[in-house]
Formats: C-alpha cells, sequence, structure tokens
C-alpha cells in the first residue's frame, strides 16, 4: 500500500509581514517547511507533493519534492482539489495531508494517522488527529460519538458547553484516497468567505455512513502552526530543546541547554562540553572530547577531537586534534589548522594552512598564508595579502620566529628557521636562516 502526501504551502503569511514565504522562515537553521519533509519522509510516505503559492514555487527544488501552484487562494479544500487533478488516482492507497507551517510535527504522528487507516475495524475513511488544548481557545472542537468523531464544531459556533471541550482538530489528515477524490469532489463554497474547506469532508464522510477515527497528539506543541514572528520564537525554542535533548542522549554535556543554539543534522562527538551563549550550525562536525564556549559560534566548522574553542567564531574551516583557540579568535574562509595549534586571543586567520604546532598568541592577522610547522607568530604581525587589486600569498617556514608587530608584505616568503626582529617590514622574501629587521627589512650581521 502506497502513501502519498500532500503539504499544503501556499498561505501568503501575511501575519509574518515579510516578502519571504511563510514557510522558508527558519528555526534552527532550517526553513519550517524542511522539518515537515523530513517528518513526513521518516514516517516512509512514498511521494511527496507541496501546494505552493508564485514566490515559494521558485525555491521549492531546493527541498527536493514537486511544487504545484495554487494559482486562486480558494481555501484549503480548492488546495488539495488542485494537488489531486496533478496527481494520477491509485485506487487503495493513502493520502496524507499536512501544513507547512507546522515544523514541530513528529514523524510518529504521520505514521500514527496512517497506521489507524490499516488497524481500524471498519475501514475508516479518514484518520485525524487531534489534541488537547488550553483552554480557552479559538479551535474547533472535536464532538466525539463513542470513540470516532461525530463533528468539528467551529468556536464561533459552539455552545457554551462544547466550548467546554478540550479536544481540538489539529489540521492533520490521511485519507482514503478514492473516498478524499469522492469527498473533496462534493466540497462548496457556501459560506461568508466564498472558500472550499478540507474539514468539510469529516460532514461528509459521516453523513454517508463513514467512519472518522481521531488519533490524539501527545502534545500541543507538536502541531503548532506558525502564524506570526511571536509563534515562530515559540516553536523556535521548543525545537532548540528538543535537539539540546537529542545530542545531550547521544553524549554530549551541554551546560545550560536553554542559552546553547544547535541545529539539526550536526555531528557531536562523546563527551564534547558545550558551555552556555554557543552557537553551533551548517552542518558543522565536532569530535570527541572537545570544550565548546562559552560565547563560541561555529558554522560549517569542523573540529577533530579535544579542541578547545573559548569566546571565539570558526566559519567554513577545520581544526587538527589538540588545538587551543581563543578567546576572541576567528577563523574563516577555508582556513585549516593542523594538530596542536594554538590560536590566541584577538587572533584571526582568512584561507590560511597552518602546520602542526604553530603558535599565534595575541592580536594577529594571517590571511592568505601557508606556515609551516613550530612556526611563532609574534603578537601584532600581520599579513598584507591585498595590494589593491589582488589578493596574495604569505609562506612562512618550519621553525620560523616572526617578531612581535611584523609586517609582511605579500607576496613574500620566509624561509625555514628565519627570524624577523619586533617592528620589520619585510617586503622581499627571507632565506632560510636569516634575520631580518627594520623598515624595509634587511638582514642582521651574523654573529
Amino acid at each position: 500500500m502506497r502513501v502519498r502526501a500532500i503539504v499544503l504551502a501556499a498561505g501568503k503569511g501575511t501575519r509574518m509581514k515579510s516578502a519571504t514565504p511563510k514557510v522558508l522562515h527558519e528555526l534552527c537553521g532550517r526553513p519550517m517547511l524542511w522539518y515537515v519533509l523530513r517528518a513526513l519522509r521518516d514516517a516512509g510516505v512514498d511521494e511527496m507533493v507541496v501546494v505552493t503559492n508564485d514566490d515559494l514555487q521558485l525555491r521549492i527544488e531546493e527541498f527536493g519534492v514537486r511544487g504545484i501552484v495554487q494559482r486562486e487562494q480558494l481555501g484549503t479544500g480548492h488546495a488539495v482539489q488542485v494537488a489531486l487533478r496533478e496527481l494520477p488516482h491509485e485506487p487503495g492507497s493513502r493520502i496524507v495531508i499536512a501544513y507547512g507551517d507546522m515544523p514541530l510535527v513528529h514523524d510518529e504522528i504521520f505514521c500514527g494517522i496512517v497506521g489507524s487507516l490499516q488497524s481500524q475495524n471498519g475501514s475508516p475513511a479518514l484518520a485525524m488527529v487531534t489534541v488537547k488544548m488550553p483552554l480557552p481557545s479559538n479551535f474547533g472542537r472535536v464532538i466525539r460519538k463513542g470513540h470516532d468523531v461525530e463533528r468539528i464544531v467551529e468556536a464561533r459556533d459552539a455552545t457554551p458547553a462544547q466550548l467546554e471541550v478540550d479536544e481540538m482538530n489539529a489540521g492533520i489528515y490521511a485519507y482514503d484516497e478514492t473516498a478524499l477524490r469522492e469527498a473533496v469532489g462534493r466540497l462548496t463554497n457556501d459560506n461568508a468567505q466564498g472558500e472550499y474547506y478540507l474539514t468539510d469532508t469529516i460532514a461528509d464522510f459521516v453523513q454517508s455512513g463513514k467512519r472518522v477515527v481521531p488519533v490524539m497528539a501527545g502534545d500541543h506543541l507538536h502541531v503548532l502552526g506558525i502564524n506570526d514572528r511571536v509563534e515562530l520564537a515559540i516553536a523556535r525554542k521548543e525545537m532548540n530543546k528538543r535537539l539540546c535533548a537529542q545530542y545531550m542522549r547521544e553524549g554530549v554535556t551541554i551546560i545550560d541547554p536553554d542559552t546553547t543554539y544547535v541545529e539539526p543534522e550536526l555531528e557531536i562527538g562523546r563527551d564534547t562540553v558545550i558551555y552556555p551563549n554557543s552557537t553551533i550550525g551548517r552542518l558543522s562536525r565536532i569530535g570527541e572530547r572537545c570544550v565548546i564556549g562559552p560565547n563560541a559560534r561555529l558554522s560549517n566548522a569542523t573540529l577533530a577531537d579535544r579542541v578547545t574553542v573559548r569566546e571565539s567564531v570558526i566559519s567554513d574551516s577545520s581544526v587538527g586534534s589538540d588545538v587551543h583557540i581563543g578567546p576572541f579568535a576567528h577563523l574563516r574562509s577555508e582556513t585549516v589548522l593542523a594538530e596542536k595549534v594554538h590560536i590566541g586571543n584577538f587572533v584571526e586567520v582568512k584561507n590560511s594552512k597552518l602546520a602542526e604546532h604553530v603558535k599565534a598568541g595575541h592580536l594577529t592577522y594571517l590571511g592568505d598564508a601557508e606556515i609551516g610547522p613550530n612556526a611563532n607568530i609574534g603578537a601584532g604581525t600581520i599579513t598584507c595579502n591585498y595590494d589593491g587589486i589582488r589578493k596574495n600569498k604569505t609562506k612562512i617556514g618550519r621553525n620560523a620566529f616572526i617578531g612581535s608587530n611584523t609586517s609582511l608584505i605579500a607576496p613574500v616568503t620566509v624561509g625555514d628557521d628565519a627570524l624577523t626582529g619586533a617592528s620589520a617590514v619585510v617586503t622581499k622574501d627571507v632565506p632560510a636562516g636569516e634575520r631580518v629587521a627594520g623598515n624595509p627589512a634587511r638582514a642582521l650581521p651574523k654573529k
């Protein structure tokens, strides 16, 4: 039995007050639509389509799914009609209807409603997710007859007794496909808004003697629909809490999850410790027994084992084992550090390769550089890599000693075991073993 899904995402999201389509707003580094599609995939759904608007259609290929444009916004029932016209009829299959603005939905919810269509007696036409909501609420109330759903009563139409019902319609459904096609074909727009409502299929099934079974969600936050940026912030906090719990259960110590910000699909090794006010994102990979933070930010960073990063930023860079970084350091743009490198406070490294045991302890800029093993870079050193037209490379050899406040005017090479004096301005290559000083730097007399 095949299971397909239609994800409704064509709404403009006017309450977001944004030029960005609502379902593309991010929480924890991913658009909210990404989370819904991941949950459907994890639930084993065979095929997914997304009902989009013109703006979202321009981006939908990024998600690896097919988009179907709803040109006119005529309600949820109309959106499903538009999608079904593009999907070949597969009698006996199941169709899940989900919303692209519910990023906290679990794959277990989708598995539950699909499973209910198969396991219930009497072949239900529809399984729908319901949830206990705090009262008062504007959600539609679920009125049961025995175990099954008898009808949905909108809050504006409910009696005082019905308003005390705390079981609500979450808006996630699994249909027998043939029953769905028949029911949406009978929908009318005879209402104040002139729209076609998917919820009208519930009454259609009940009136025709078909069963509608409820499947209770465990937490109302799991089916929270995002309408504005306040609700987005609520969902972001909940998702971050969920992700931190996942990584902690995998062997990571997070000192304060409330002030640690992570994303899905990170790799964090066991016994790594993350201190408060740290952010880790963009598929970063962190080895075992690392120490991250406090106040660290990692973005597309790869760290080997036993790396320490204090009050520093690492982006688009990789770091070898037993490296110490910070405080207040910045690594970026394809920087590569070998093992046992030390990068100290207020050091910036950009698009550079540092070999093992290199030390740059203080107030230094290393851009477009290659630095050999055991080199020592003195405080205040600058690689002057930009000549106004292009970026140029600096090469520093093995065991070189670069004195404090040295300016290296690239392109330039400092050879193995060479030394520059404090405040040297190096404009020419320094041969291996030579000592230079001054502005411009000149060779010192040999002892």
